[in-house]
Parts: structure tokens; sequence; C-alpha cells
């Protein structure tokens, strides 16, 4: 009963977090929907990279080359081709998932820090084939400019544009992680030779996985070409990859929504702290020494055993 009612509860939380987004840009000046809509669409690419991190327990270091892949395959249909500007937003997506399928189906066979370490030497291949490319991505001076649709050329409708597409892909990735086949990526992350002795095909299970995150991560990354009608070599740049895999340390990586607020934390930190000092990122590296002294679940983390512990306790002392 105590889990229903925190399962109640938490859906209350969600439905009217959905309706204040809705109803801010009615409110809030351009700048601040801007913000919102980055932090969005970067909150889904970090909840994309913690579905192999925190649920399949695989080491991704350089998940941003999907995003930024994602990202060019969008500008680029949408600048070179006459096709419907629609299509784009579904390329994106799919050439991020066929490009995690072949980086996953090289580094499945290592494990842990190996294949991080191989997956951020195949993902710097890509970023220097984009980065020196110029007649074709721009090279370092990226695509700028990129002409949308009308419905979504605006500051308003590229936000709700990203909102809309930010929650059915969230939803879909909950779904995931709550069917049969999060369940079992789960009983992979925490003893993968146990899943393989009892006939679960565990390198297929995490090959699809990285797939889905990856996949994911081009949605992230067709909806920056939205916001910000730009792309640049950057994005799939592994530093930005780092910063990705704090957000999930940040904001409760065992958690489904804590990646979104661990982009909101870093993301406000580095708009409004860098207002005032060039040293943001000392400000970040103190919070992460004091989250890994004391919240090592997260931020969203602790506050869900705090929540969970307020419900239960009484019930036990009863």
């Amino acid at each position: 009963m105590a889990q229903g009612r925190i399962r109640g509860k938490a859906q209350l939380s969600v439905y009217a977090g959905l309706i204040v987004l809705f109803l801010l840009p009615l409110i809030l000046q351009r700048f601040y929907i801007y913000l919102l809509s980055t932090i969005l669409l970067t909150g889904l690419l970090a909840t994309s990279l913690n579905l192999v991190l925190g649920y399949g327990g695989k080491f991704q270091f350089h998940h941003a080359v999907f995003y930024g892949v994602g990202a060019y395959a969008t500008a680029l249909m949408l600048t070179k081709t006459s096709l419907s500007p629609w299509l784009s937003f579904i390329v994106g997506p799919l050439v991020s998932g066929f490009l995690s399928l072949v980086m996953g189906l090289i580094c499945i066979r290592l494990s842990k820090l190996y294949f991080g370490m191989l997956q951020i030497s195949l993902g710097s291949l890509v970023w220097i084939i984009v980065y020196r490319w110029y007649s074709f991505t721009g090279g370092d001076d990226g695509i700028h400019g990129i002409a949308l649709p009308d419905i979504i050329s605006s500051p308003n409708g590229a936000y709700y544009f990203t909102l809309i597409v930010t929650a059915a892909c969230l939803f879909v990735m909950y779904m995931i992680i709550k069917s049969p086949f999060g369940s079992v990526l789960q009983g992979i992350r925490d003893n993968p030779i146990r899943s393989e002795m009892i006939g679960i095909n565990v390198r297929r299970h995490q090959l699809l996985a990285l797939v889905i995150a990856g996949f994911f991560a081009g949605v992230a990354g067709s909806l920056f070409v939205v916001v910000d009608n730009t792309v640049f070599p950057d994005m799939l740049f592994w530093t930005f990859s780092l910063e990705i895999l704090i957000m999930c340390l940040l904001g409760g990586w065992f958690t489904f929504l804590g990646p979104m607020l661990g982009a909101a934390i870093i993301i406000a930190l580095r708009t409004f702290v860098s207002t005032y000092t060039s040293y943001w990122a000392l400000v970040l590296g103190i919070l992460m020494v004091l989250v890994i002294f004391f919240l090592p679940n997260g931020v969203l983390g602790y506050i869900e055993e705090k929540i969970k512990k307020g419900f239960i306790e009484p019930v036990i002392e009863e």
C-alpha cells in the first residue's frame, strides 16, 4: 500500500510538472524559453546514456558521438536535400542508432573500462571526420542558419516541439525499463555471469540497449538543431561525453529522472555562475565532490530514499 501511495504521488508530480512546463512560455522571456529547451533535450540525452550506464551497467564513455551524428544527419538532410524537412527528424536518430550498432558490434566483446576506451577511440575517429570534411560537414565551422518548418521556427514553437518529443521519448524509455527486457538488463548489470549461466544472451541484450540509447541520443541531437539552428564538431567531442556522464551521476544514475535533474543543475550552473566568474567548472567540481561523499546515489536518489523512508517506517511501527 505504501509503495502504491508513493507511485501515485510520483505520477501526480509528473503530470503537474508537464502542465507547468506547458504554461511556462506564457510568462517567461525568450532567453529562459531557450534555456528550458536546452535543459529538456540535454536531459533526454543524459537519460539515454543512463539506459546503458545506470540500468545496463555498461560504461559508455563517448555517448556524445551519437548525439552529434544525429544532429549532423538532421542538419545535412535539411540543408543539402529537397526532401520533406520532417523526414530529417527521423533520419537523424536512425543514423545514430546504426552507428551505435556498428560501434557496439566492435566493442561489445570487451567489458568495463576496456569497452569505454575502445568506444572513445572509435568515436574520436568519427569526430575527426566531421571536423576535417569541409566540403560536406563544414569542418570546424559547422553548419549555421539551418532553415526549419515555420511551425517550429519560433522560440515557442521549438520549445513545444522539444517538450512533446522529449516527453514521448522519456515515456518510451520508461516503458522499456519496466518491460521484461529492462528487468533482464538490470539483472545483467547486477550479475552478468549468473545471467549468462541461466541462459540469457548477455551480449545481445547489451547490444540492443546500446542501439536504443544511440537512437534516443540521435533524437536529442535532432532537437538541438530545432532549438539552436546550428551544429558544430564539438558536439561529438569526448569531453562533452564526460559532461553527460556527470549529469547522470549528479542527478542519480539508479533513478529514471535523475539524469534530467542533473542536466538541469549543470546547465543552470554553467549559465548563471559563468556570468559572475569564468571558473564555473570549479564550482561544479566542488559540487561533485560533495555529492560523491554525501549523496552517493545522486540528488534524486537521496530524495527518493527519504520519501520511501517517510512512507515505510510508520507502516513498520504500526
